[in-house]
């Protein structure tokens, strides 16, 4: 078993991150070391991929290439027991709750100290029915969701249901106001335009007593958060880390389509925009959340040496970084 499980951890972290990225970003061994980290779980549109419908995507035949929903977990190793908290419940919580058992184990292989849910489009929280009475039978898992998202939560089934047999417990949050999880470490929740249909969207901050990180996985545009007051340039240089929307690459990806009503930036004019930044502002900068059609998925694409020369990154599955040493 222990055989089967270790080449399982090499199998993920092999196929997803075979290109470290250029920065302070370290390899899963070294980050272990570190009191306080985040884990890559996933970095694809809700999706995932390959995406249902999608045939002709060489990740049917190449698991190497297959994408999870994005995800990332925080992880704190300051106890006996690591405590760890998740971003987002995927679709793919299953594999993404296994592979953070490989690199952060706990005894109880299902315990999750919480969840931040970011807003409800399915790749976001429909992983939450995992916890649920005919899956895991979780108990009491905190999941932290703005005032609608909760509501939403609480009256629509099946999620009801998890509410209801205490499979879950919902932390309410404010906006602009940090959720003290445990000694130095906080995520505080902001608003960030993008379709709203059954909650608000939001964005996480996470501070730890050395560093900290943005989380932004899905925005309408940069353009649209100016005209309300927030510019991105300011928030990237209050942290340490960033995960940026990344879901298209550029118009013209996906054909016999117009796309320049997409409601997220494409990279390459979050590229533009941001080249006035310095070279340290710059490398802060991982890209997250990419649609199955976007190039960057593709380890020989053109595109991602591009992002790469531009001095950005591109997040990887299985990529850990580190927030707070030893």
């Amino acid at each position: 078993m222990m055989r089967g499980a270790l080449a399982l951890a090499a199998a993920f972290l092999a196929a997803c991150s075979r290109e470290p990225a250029p920065d302070e970003s370290h390899p899963v061994e070294e980050a272990r070391q570190c009191e306080i980290s985040l884990l890559v779980l996933g970095v694809a549109q809700d999706a995932g991929k390959p995406q249902i419908g999608n045939s002709g995507d060489p990740a049917w035949a190449d698991p190497s290439l297959k994408r999870h929903a994005t995800s990332l977990a925080l992880i704190d190793r300051r106890e006996a027991a690591p405590r760890r908290w998740l971003f987002e419940a995927t679709p793919d919580i299953k594999e993404q709750l296994h592979a953070l058992n490989l690199v952060a184990p706990h005894e109880k292989q299902v315990q999750l100290d919480g969840v931040f849910l970011t807003h409800a489009h399915i790749g976001h929280y429909a992983g939450l029915m995992m916890l649920g009475h005919e899956a895991a039978g979780a108990q009491n898992v905190p999941v932290y969701a703005m005032p609608r998202m909760a509501d939403y939560l609480s009256n629509n089934g099946p999620w009801s249901q998890l509410v209801k047999y205490y499979n879950i417990t919902l932390a309410i949050m404010n906006a602009g106001e940090a959720e003290m999880l445990t000694d130095g470490i906080s995520v505080t929740p902001f608003l960030v335009p993008h379709r709203q249909e059954f909650s608000e969207v939001v964005g996480y901050k996470i501070e730890t007593p050395e560093k900290s990180a943005l989380f932004i996985p899905d925005i309408d545009s940069w353009e649209e958060w100016d005209d309300q007051g927030t510019r991105i340039e300011e928030m990237i240089a209050s942290v340490d880390f960033v995960y940026l929307d990344a879901s298209f690459f550029a118009d013209g990806e996906i054909p016999g389509r117009d796309m320049s009503g997409f409601p997220h930036p494409f990279v390459s004019h979050s590229m533009k925009r941001f080249a006035p930044l310095s070279p340290d502002e710059k490398t802060k900068v991982r890209f997250i959340h990419m649609n199955h059609t976007n190039p960057l998925h593709d380890p020989t694409a053109s595109e991602r040496e591009t992002v790469r020369e531009a001095g950005f990154n591109i997040a990887e599955e299985g990529e850990e970084i580190c927030l707070a040493t030893e």
